[in-house]
């Protein structure tokens, strides 16, 4: 699940080298709104492997796909409000980063799963079911899981944008949970 045009190669000339079946989840939605550079040359990114996308010590904002970007907005928006935001990247489900998610959410005792999937029986269920399994002890809050609204997702551009996560949204979950 790349959040960049650079993890996006990295990945998929990963799968493609895999002997094992491979499933690549593209977010449409990133297709015109996500330049970046993407490097010439051969390189691959291993599968397991989390991307902190940025360090904090407040909060963790764990996004899939381009809620990672909605998650460093929501980040940059924080920081104006003196909260620190570590903002983590999975990559991949499976295998899943969970000692970059467990130790960030111990670090900060609160976190956040961001993902444009509905909430329930989905990636950020399992995500935060690995990080209040491995940081129970050392939240201070329930892990937070912010999907897409209980409703068929509209074909109206507008109003698909309209059901899932957003930078303010973000924000304001991550505040409230901060105090």
């Amino acid at each position: 699940m790349p959040s960049t045009p650079y993890d996006a190669k990295g990945l998929l000339k990963t799968a493609i080298r895999d002997d094992n079946p491979v499933i690549f989840f593209e977010d449409k939605m990133m297709h015109h709104k996500l330049k970046g550079h993407v490097p010439a040359e051969e390189y691959t990114i291993p599968f397991g492997i989390a991307d902190v996308k940025r360090v904090g010590t407040d909060i963790t904002l764990v996004g899939t796909s381009s809620m990672v970007q909605i998650a460093l907005g929501a980040a940059e928006l924080l920081e104006e409000a003196g909260i620190s935001a570590e903002v983590i990247d999975p990559r991949t489900t499976w295998p899943l980063d969970e000692r970059t998610l467990i130790e960030s959410a111990k670090k900060t005792s609160r976190a956040i799963v961001i993902d444009e999937g509905y909430g329930r029986y989905g990636t950020t269920a399992e995500i935060a079911a690995v990080i209040a399994h491995g940081a129970f002890y050392d939240l201070d809050k329930p892990v937070h899981r912010m999907g897409a609204m209980h409703v068929p997702i509209p074909f109206s551009p507008p109003l698909e944008d309209a059901t899932v996560p957003t930078e303010k949204t973000v924000f304001e979950a991550a505040r409230a949970m901060c105090g």
